[in-house]
């Protein structure tokens, strides 16, 4: 017998190929489940898959009442109820780690796009502004990554491939992390508002939860000062977004390099207009090894639920 498993988020459809061979897909497509789907065809679900950002309250789960699986495509679970998942005996995975390097790799190339005024310069030539001579202040010089501070909030996969890569750019990098890890060769600053008082740019790889939600806000925004960047690969929460824009408009910081924002998909508004701000639509972990990664731990996990065992990539909270 072939199980199923329900589909609560929106995916592309390629990425649920390779489920779908082995697991009778429902997809709701990011609907309630009751809305696409009757209470006969969900009774007996007891597996979903979920974004780990979007947010899964009790209510969706009573919509299957056989379930006892959640599985998160992707590293986040954030969006998840674990309260109400905990009530009803409901297990969660995850894919920890599939994506880091894709992620991390992104990270830089914000980094580098911010810093180096890529966007600006590649407007430059586009408009002939280079073949015609015509002086830009966003083409002076700006400053080099050799001895450039680099402070990484949140060492786990993603942080450690984040700082790792930095620092093979002659970058000087801290960070700071609810554990410090005697074995990275980083400063470890325990406290945040000292490392971001440190840093040129401060990378943010942090989990979003509750104690991290706009806890980079106007106070430490100004803390980074006019000579700072901010990465955000993380999730949007994490970055008080009207603070930024002020902070932004008022020149309190030099600019950001953005992957994640507070409300998804992120519509043109003032953080856009920004010439100092890098934009990307959520991609970090977006590429082919790292999808195949993910879905490899999300069959790894159902094999294991469905085979009545414990999930290999189990969340821990």
């Amino acid at each position: 017998m072939v199980e199923k498993v329900l589909i609560y988020s929106r995916f592309p459809k390629a990425q649920m190929v390779r489920i779908g061979q082995r697991f009778d897909l429902l997809d709701a497509g990011g609907k309630p489940p009751l809305d696409v789907f009757s209470a006969d065809e969900l009774k007996d679900v007891r597996a979903m898959i979920t974004a780990g950002g979007q947010l899964l309250p009790g209510e969706v789960m009573d919509m299957m009442p056989a379930l006892g699986a959640i599985i998160c495509y992707g590293t986040g679970y954030d969006g998840v109820d674990f309260n109400a998942a905990a009530a009803r005996k409901i297990v969660v995975g995850n894919s920890p780690g599939a994506n880091a390097a894709s992620v991390a790799d992104l990270a830089l190339t914000l980094m580098l796009a911010v810093t180096r005024r890529v966007i600006p310069a590649d407007q430059y030539v586009r408009a002939g502004g280079w073949s015609d001579r015509k002086p830009s202040p966003l083409m002076a010089p700006q400053p080099g990554n050799p001895g450039r501070k680099v402070g990484v909030y949140g060492m786990g996969e993603i942080g450690r491939k984040i700082a790792s890569r930095v620092a093979a750019f002659e970058c000087d990098v801290a960070y700071t992390n609810r554990t410090k890890y005697d074995e990275l060769p980083y400063r470890y600053e325990p406290d945040l508002a000292a490392l971001v008082e440190w840093c040129d740019v401060l990378m943010i790889a942090v989990r979003a939860g509750k104690e991290t939600q706009h806890i980079i806000d106007a106070d430490m925004l100004k803390k980074l000062g006019p000579n700072g960047y901010v990465v955000n690969i993380s999730r949007g929460s994490v970055i008080d977004q009207a603070a930024l824009v002020q902070a932004l408009t008022d020149k309190t910081i030099a600019g950001a390099g953005l992957d994640v924002f507070e409300k998804e998909p992120h519509a043109p508004d003032a953080l856009t207009a920004f010439p100092n701000v890098v934009l990307t639509p959520h991609i970090g972990g977006h590429t082919q090894d790292s999808h195949a990664a993910m879905q490899d731990c999300v069959i790894a996990n159902l094999d294991a639920f469905y085979a009545g065992k414990g999930l290999p990539y189990k969340v821990g909270v």
